[in-house]
């Protein structure tokens, strides 16, 4: 390659908030810009960098010659090399110790790329919008910042929404027992386009006694930053939350709405060398895709709480035996740290009374597992990766929220989509029972899988070279231009 050519490439680098979900959906927009003909230069953390190579082998980020990994350090002291890190703890880290590392590489890149001509200059930083840093970093070197929220736009207006709750006094909470007498039952009519929401279907942060609680300081100070930014983009697609997108667009510059990912990725050669770049940071157990084979058709539940969040083991036990009574066959994803302080263990009879029709793993490569033709149900912690993935196969949901958008996420999909069920935090095994049967054989289920599919359909639509997607993703890589980022 010229230099004249190599100087000429755009070159992006993308910087996710370090857990999985915000990797995986960071990971897949790099692979659209790189098919776009930029030259990525990908970072993680030095603690999920060594957990990839642990996952998927000591070789799986070697990358390309313009598709690069590099490393930061999070400033956090060593922990677990299979779990997910303390949420408030990482929040804080990344904003104090994370801009200077990173400075510190984006300059190293340049001083590289000008002095060897290996590489392009770095034209422009594509970050989390929850890694904060990244504006002040962007403004210091001199170079333009797009924020990528991994968020639904719904979900996004309630984090945009925090710092107003807290102006009217509605958070913190006054003390704990405004958790439990009805007060986040409470419904607000202020917010645009969000009418009839409830306190409970906001952010989960907000419901803390603590004003100076680190997690809701940390996400109200993302999204009130998200003004200063070059460009915003929103992992959805205009069909799904039209309103909301256009209630953003008149507040903040130059909204993008580009998703499903997955869809638009699937438009690319297979011939791609970066689809052979994987996103999970626990390794996959493929084996279950064989165990689904032979099931019949929207015959078997998938079950999945994520990457982060946690249960008791009296959920965990309610959620087994509600599975077990349904007498459905299910396929289980149960992490090493899913359960707070023990490992995830089952009773003995819970096992043996499921062993002919239920299968548990510890991590599995989902959208592969929900596009099966035998997964009718997932039974889910509503986070927005799941959601969008769920959507974007056609299989409703039974919605169990834990933290943080989930519970705007669970709000939409069971009264604004019709795609799902919501299951109470207070799990008990006869509700549980109760709605799998219902969404798997029930009228309702049939409804939903009936919207579901409708949402499939917009969702292919809208990531077709002339739907709402593509089209956003276009006038998106246009700003990117380095040219065209100052304007």
């Amino acid at each position: 390659m010229s230099s004249v050519t190599l100087t000429d490439k755009p070159h992006a680098v993308c910087i996710p908030y370090p857990a999985q979900s915000h990797i995986k959906a960071m990971m897949k927009l790099a692979k659209l810009l790189h098919h776009k003909g930029f030259h990525i230069t990908f970072v993680n953390s030095e603690f999920n960098h060594k957990r990839f190579l642990k996952s998927r082998g000591p070789n799986s980020l070697d990358g390309l010659p313009d598709f690069q990994f590099k490393t930061i350090p999070d400033g956090l002291p060593p922990s677990e090399a299979d779990t997910t890190q303390h949420l408030p703890s990482l929040c804080q880290s990344t904003r104090k110790n994370c801009m200077a590392p990173f400075c510190e590489l984006v300059s190293k890149l340049n001083h590289t790329a000008s002095d060897q001509n290996i590489r392009p200059p770095v034209t422009c930083i594509v970050s989390d919008g929850f890694m904060t840093f990244t504006i002040d970093a962007a403004e210091e070197l001199g170079i333009p910042v797009v924020l990528f929220w991994t968020l639904s736009a719904c979900g996004f207006m309630g984090f945009y929404q925090l710092h107003i709750l807290k102006e009217k006094g509605l958070t913190p909470l006054k003390d704990v027992s405004y958790l439990t007498n009805g007060y986040l039952d409470r419904t607000i009519d202020w917010i645009p386009v969000m009418k009839h929401i409830r306190l409970k279907d906001l952010p989960s942060f907000l419901r803390t006694t603590d004003p100076n609680d680190l997690v809701l300081n940390f996400t109200m100070e993302a999204a009130e930053r998200a003004s200063k930014a070059a460009a915003n983009i929103l992992h959805t697609f205009d069909a799904l939350e039209q309103d909301v997108l256009d209630t953003l667009s008149s507040i903040l510059p130059f909204v993008y709405s580009i998703g499903p990912l997955q869809l638009l990725l699937n438009q690319i050669s297979e011939q791609e060398h970066s689809n052979s770049i994987g996103y999970n940071l626990w390794k996959e157990e493929t084996e279950c895709l064989q165990w689904l084979d032979p099931m019949e058709p929207n015959s078997v539940v998938y079950v999945n709480f994520g990457s982060v969040a946690v249960m008791t083991p009296q959920q965990l036990i309610e959620l087994g035996w509600g599975l077990a009574n349904s007498n459905y066959y299910f396929l289980w994803i149960i992490r090493p740290d899913l359960v707070v302080g023990n490992s995830a263990i089952l009773p003995p009879e819970f096992l043996a009374e499921t062993k002919e029709r239920g299968l548990i793993a510890s991590w599995c490569p989902q959208e592969l597992v929900l596009n099966h033709p035998s997964v009718g149900g997932f039974l889910t912690h509503s986070g927005w990766n799941s959601t969008m993935e769920s959507l974007s196969a056609g299989v409703p949901m039974i919605c169990l929220p834990f933290l943080a958008d989930q519970q705007t996420n669970c709000r939409y999909a069971c009264t604004e989509w019709e795609i799902g069920l919501e299951i109470d935090n207070d799990v008990k095994r006869e509700q549980v029972e109760k709605l799998v049967k219902e969404l798997m054989e029930g009228e309702q289920g049939k409804n939903l899988k009936n919207k579901a599919m409708e949402w499939k359909k917009m969702a292919e639509e809208a990531t077709c070279p002339d739907g709402s997607s593509c089209l956003n993703w276009i006038n998106l890589v246009n700003k990117l231009k380095p040219s065209r980022l100052y304007t």
